[in-house]
């Protein structure tokens, strides 16, 4: 039959059964949340409406272009196999073309695919949106002649407001399901932050990422830009069999990679089928021919590439635009959390060589104040020695022992001074600083640990550049030093702020302070007048050098270190250094 006019497609409604079943259709709009409930209902009612033998109801398949039956009334048990190609049969034509069809009798129609052998006369209509076709609705009645050109016209009016109802559940649905990403994609960052141990957060991230992209598998590949290598850290894929491939120790070459796209172009790159013949030597790819298409999106982080999250499908799938975008997202938060666990690492590693500088300092202290101690008895040893004026004649043996002991007295004083000549930090090592840059810099050092430890740090700077001339490492040693005890003071979290401000002690001589000062419980009534004397600890695991080392490094730069206040409610200590001179 050719197209109908437009005008008969417009005709108004002249029975109140009409106006009826129009209502029942736009009535689900607010009576049903679940998309395929409406659409049952929906093909309920046109079947009803037109005392059709059977229907049904298909949708275009974006992925692979062909319609699908989505719901039907009366078609034999074996429906689903029925898949059309844009074009094929009547329906396929009415989706490929776009306008609706009455065929009065299909045994006329070459277009007609049978699938009801007693099926006479048929009416189809497609469901558009903005000239885009999504479907379409098929009525098959077993009567000669059983609809007519006002059916047709009914049924085209029908169908637009079953598909105004359908387009709104289905934007419902899917901000349903926006929200519960959204949900997921905050429990997964907090989940993430908390994880620092670097194999837990891989597996946390591939399972994470394959739920909340519904995907079969999901990959983690970590590059190793010195070397410029991946590796497959981590693969999510619970039906694998057997083992994945490559494993998690094998090196990756960048030059046959499919993920290397991704890193090289820094954007997501999407493969259609990576079972196709082109992907057989790639060497990245898991070894599971049930994996299909593969969505890889790049790890970076502040312009540092990574690596790469990779999303696999079990069927041939086109990736729209909100899966990239949730997959960017998830990308964005892993490359956040690696970059986290590795500074974590860097810190824990830090305060390990902090512990082994502070047991070397202080052994170089005590090994000075020793050397200090044995030189004084040594020199009047020596100085007796001299006045002895021992002199015996050359075939007498003591002559020997004389000369021999006063060989080994220069030998230890020799020894005594070269220890305490080691013991002092050499003036080389001294050179001008921005006091600001030195606390900014030690703040980065420590700033993950804080977070873990639920603590916030506020730093006051001076209001104009403050330089002084100090062994950058030791007051760096000397700043994480009062951090950490800090932290240790505030288990359950708190507020350490530092404040720099000057002191003009007249005579040209400008110094700075650094107040320290958190919000933890206070230092013990009975140690706080010695807390900066060697060995001495509030806690049970410390060592009680901490302080008495930072002490002596601030006294060998002319500064000082003292306690201004403590109580339950805080402690604040003063570090105290002199300005450069201009």
């Amino acid at each position: 039959m050719p197209d109908q006019p437009a005008a008969s497609r417009s005709l108004p409604f002249a029975r109140p059964a009409d106006e009826v079943s129009l209502y029942r259709i736009a009535s689900l709009a607010t009576e049903v949340d679940d998309a395929s409930t409406a659409l049952h209902r929906v093909l309920d009612v046109l079947i009803e409406h037109f005392s059709a033998n059977s229907g049904s109801i298909a949708l275009l398949n974006p992925d692979s272009g062909r319609l699908e039956i989505e719901t039907q009334r009366g078609l034999p048990d074996d429906y689903r196999e029925v898949v059309l190609r844009l074009g094929q049969g009547i329906t396929g034509w009415v989706a490929f073309h776009g306008r609706p069809q009455f065929v009065p009798d299909v045994s006329k129609d070459p277009r007609y695919v049978r699938v009801r052998p007693t099926v006479q006369s048929e009416l189809a209509v497609p469901m558009e949106d903005n000239g885009q076709v999504l479907g379409v609705i098929n009525l098959d009645s077993d009567v000669p002649g059983g609809f007519t050109e006002r059916d047709l016209t009914l049924l085209i009016r029908f169908t637009a407001q079953a598909t105004a109802v359908m387009q709104r559940l289905w934007q419902m649905q899917q901000l349903r399901g926006k929200a519960r990403q959204l949900e997921s994609l905050i429990g997964i960052g907090q989940s993430l932050v908390s994880k620092v141990e670097e194999r837990e957060l891989f597996e946390t991230i591939t399972r994470d990422a394959r739920q909340i992209m519904q995907a079969r598998a999901c990959g983690l590949y970590v590059f190793d830009a010195p070397r410029n290598v991946l590796r497959l850290v981590a693969l999510t894929n619970p039906e694998a069999r057997g083992h994945p491939r490559p494993s998690r120790e094998d090196d990756l070459s960048l030059e046959s990679s499919a993920i290397a796209s991704a890193l090289h172009t820094r954007k997501q790159i999407e493969f259609a089928n990576i079972q196709s013949p082109e992907y057989l030597d790639v060497n990245d790819l898991p070894l599971d021919e049930r994996l299909r298409s593969m969505l890889a999106t790049p790890l970076v982080f502040e312009g540092e590439v990574l690596g790469a999250l990779a999303v696999f499908t079990g069927q041939v799938h086109r990736f729209n635009n909100d899966e990239k975008r949730l997959c960017a997202a998830l990308a964005s938060l892993a490359a956040v959390a690696l970059q986290n666990a590795r500074l974590y690492a860097r810190v824990f590693q830090s305060e390990e060589s902090l512990r082994k500088n502070e047991q070397l300092t202080t052994l170089g202290l005590l090994a000075a104040e020793i050397a200090h101690e044995i030189r004084n008895p040594l020199t009047v040893i020596k100085l007796l020695f001299g006045y002895l004026d021992l002199d015996f004649p050359a075939e007498d043996p003591r002559r020997t022992d004389v000369r021999v002991i006063g060989e080994k007295l220069d030998q230890l004083e020799a020894i005594v001074t070269r220890v305490l000549q080691f013991a002092k930090a050499p003036s080389s090592l001294h050179s001008r600083w921005n006091v600001n840059d030195i606390v900014e810099d030690t703040i980065v050092l420590i700033r993950l640990k804080l977070a873990q430890s639920k603590i916030q740090l506020r730093f006051e700077p001076a209001a104009r550049t403050m330089v002084v001339d100090v062994h950058k490492g030791q007051l760096q040693q000397v700043l994480l030093n009062l951090l950490i005890n800090a932290t240790q003071a505030m288990p359950e979290g708190g507020l350490i702020t530092i404040r720099a401000h000057t002191e003009d002690r007249g005579a040209g001589a400008m110094y700075i302070h650094l107040d320290v000062s958190d919000s933890g419980s206070g230092i013990p009534e009975k140690i706080r007048t010695r807390i900066f004397d060697s060995f001495l600890s509030g806690r049970p695991d410390g060592t009680g050098l901490g302080l008495a080392i930072a002490k002596r490094i601030l006294v060998s730069h002319h500064g000082d270190i003292t306690l201004v206040q403590t109580s339950p409610s805080g402690t604040t200590l003063r570090i105290t250094l002199p300005l450069a001179k201009t």
